[in-house]
Formats: C-alpha cells, structure tokens, sequence
C-alpha cells in the first residue's frame, strides 16, 4: 500500500531527527579526541600556573584524557591570548585569565577581544575588601566615602594600572569621592603601611589580610564581590550599597565563543568535579579560600564581563586609554 504524503512527511521527520541525535551524540563520545590544553601568561611556580595544574591532577581524570599547561609569557597576557586565537574552537584549547587579561585588551593591546570569549568555569577568587585599621575613625564605608569628600584618603596598592589601582579607582568614581593612590612593591608591604597608620585604606585580598583581621588589626569596610563573603558574613558588599564595583583576584578558564555548546556544557561538568574534589579544594584552602572560589559557566562568564567594564570604564577616566 503506498504511504501518504503525510506519513512519508512523518517519517522524514523521524529519520532526520534520530540522524541528528545520532551525531550529537557521536560527537559527544567523541570529545576530546585528543589532549586538553591550558595556555597561561605566567612564570611556572606562579599562582596562575600552579592553580592550572592543581586543577588538572583531577581533571585528567574526568576528562579521560591527557591534559597540559602550555606557558606562552609576555605582553600582560597578550602572546597567550595571541596563541590562543590561533587554535581551532573545538573546545580543546582552554585560556587561563587573570585581571592582567581584561586590562590588557581594554588598553587595545590584545589580539582577541572579550566578546571572543566565553567563560567555562572559575578556579578561584579572591575578592578585593576595603580595609581600614581596628582604631580607624571610619566604621563604615560612607565613614570612608566623607573623608574622601575632603581629602583625607591615603589609598594603599601595588603599580599603577594593576588590579589593585583600577579597582581603587573604580570604587572611587562610582562612589563619587576621591582617595590618592599610594603605590607599593607588594601586599605585605602594604599591610605594614596599613598597620603602620602610614595610609588610610587598602583594597587587599582575603588572603593577605585574613591573619590581620582575625587578629583585631585591622577592620573591613565593605567587600568587591558579588555576594558576601562567608569569611566575613557581616561585612556588606559594595553592591549593596549601591556602588556598582566587583573585583577580585580570579583565576579562571574560557574557551572560543564559536565551540559547541555541547562541548562547553562537557568541559564545565567535568573542570567542576575537578575542581570540588578534595585534592583542589584542600589547595584552596591552603591560600585562605574556600569551596566559594570556583564556580560554572554563568557565574564566571558575568563576573568577567562586570569586571572588564568597571575596568574599562575606570582606565579611559584616568586616561590611560582612550
């Protein structure tokens, strides 16, 4: 009996959609083919390089395939980035960003832009909190906000154009004050300085205050993340204050905007189990961090576009790009 126009419609259908299901799958089975590779800006041994191979003890596993971290140095990132854009969207080639990324291709000296780019998951953050010493007058962060009003900010950070003076900036500008930037060779010099009464705030990491905070030495303000940090459950965000400002110091990993979904959904199931087993997050919490650090694809995909724009937005107010 010959089949109507309507069945042979239905059964096209049918065949065409199990040939579809059949090669999705195929190519997921097929993911990856070959091993997975880590392009970093910095020197082996540094935080950026060590929390890529932390990562990839389990994530070898999960994966079940080789793994590498490829150190391509130079430029504030921009040869990895240049390396990185060279290699095909196939989800094979991650980028491990730090801050140092988003300044450099907001000065217009990188060969990819964010907009290339999406975020996979993050390994860790490090959120920059206001702090003041224990016997600061300042209590609060509108305390901090009137003394800038006249004047009386001495703001501690490392160089000029780093993420601790673009954060400090950007604070600044939204919060409609004005504090004077004080630079320094590095964190501990800075927590001196702060202890030492030499200067009235610093943006500081968790990890470089936490032993000064537990101790009653110094006081947080306010914090640049998103939500509260459970080391400091009582301390507000900027954000609730209605200073739109995040920054922290994150590590994290991205992929070609042009990879297959499929592919990007596989890489952060499998990069999360990595980074929740116990051999991570004992290193996490080794550095002062906690479980919070890492994160999936929305989460760090968002906190990465946030942060480009306060930086963008803070670098072309200071002139330091057009």
């Amino acid at each position: 009996m010959p089949l109507s126009v309507k069945t042979l419609a239905l059964c096209l259908s049918v065949a065409l959609g199990s040939t579809a299901l059949a090669i999705g799958t195929a190519d997921a089975q097929d993911f990856p083919s070959k091993p997975i590779e880590v392009v970093t800006h910095a020197s082996a041994g540094g935080g950026t390089d060590t929390t890529a191979r932390m990562m990839l003890i389990r994530a070898r596993r999960e994966l079940d395939t080789d793994a590498f971290v490829n150190i391509r140095r130079g430029g504030g990132g921009a040869v990895a980035m240049g390396y990185f854009s060279e290699q095909a969207p196939d989800g094979h080639t991650l980028l491990a960003i730090t801050p140092t990324h988003l300044f450099t291709m907001a000065r217009g000296a990188a060969p990819i832009t964010l907009d290339d780019l999406t975020g996979v998951v993050r390994a860790t953050d490090d959120p920059i909190v206001i702090m003041v010493r224990a016997d600061s007058p300042h209590e609060t962060i509108e305390d901090l906000i009137d003394a800038g009003n006249r004047g009386e900010v001495t703001w501690g950070g490392t160089q000029v154009g780093g993420v601790d003076h673009i954060s400090a900036m950007a604070f600044a500008n939204r919060a409609g004050t004005q504090i004077r930037f004080v630079p320094f060779d590095g964190g501990g010099e800075i927590v001196t300085n702060l202890m030492g009464g030499n200067i009235t705030a610093a943006g500081l990491n968790v990890t470089e205050a936490k032993d000064q905070i537990e101790a009653g030495d110094f006081r947080a303000l306010a914090a640049m993340s998103d939500e509260r940090l459970s080391f400091l459950p009582d301390v507000p965000t900027l954000k609730e204050k209605g200073i739109d400002v995040v920054f922290s110091t994150v590590r994290g990993y991205l992929v070609h905007k042009d990879t297959p979904a499929e592919r990007i959904a596989f890489l952060e199931e499998k990069l999360l189990k990595a980074l929740r087993h116990r051999t991570f997050q004992t290193y996490l919490d080794g550095n002062g961090l906690d479980a919070s650090s890492v994160a999936g694809s929305e989460v760090w995909d968002r906190q990465v576009r946030t942060m480009y724009a306060a930086a963008e937005e803070t670098m072309r107010d200071l002139g330091l790009i057009q």
